[in-house]
């Protein structure tokens, strides 16, 4: 017991690590940029990033075909015929379901 306490002395009156320690333990458990909370944010930042570029890929592609579209009377036929069923006057739709797609 007389050793330990030997050795807390020892180590007591290396002020400069201790004040080390105890500074570097504040800011990785307690301050407001603590580490816990940076590595927190930084994980939801590359999601939002991954996010940011999926989202900016979909607009590319969305307005090409929308662009295609507005341009191209066949082609916006044929979207309405696919996406919404549409169909002309004298004209039967057979709409054919693929049981192994809808129970997946």
């Amino acid at each position: 017991m007389k050793s330990f306490v030997q050795t807390l002395i020892k180590i007591l009156k290396k002020k400069y690590l201790l004040a080390s320690v105890l500074f570097i333990t504040w800011l990785f458990l307690f301050d407001g940029n603590n580490l816990i909370d940076r590595i927190s944010a930084l994980r939801t930042l590359h999601q939002l990033e991954r996010d940011k570029k999926y989202y900016t890929e979909k607009i590319e592609s969305d307005s090409k075909k929308l662009e295609e579209l507005k341009t191209n009377n066949d082609n916006l036929e044929k979207f309405a015929r696919e996406q919404y069923l549409m169909k002309k006057e004298n004209e039967d739709i057979f709409v054919i379901i693929d049981k192994n797609k809808e129970d997946n």
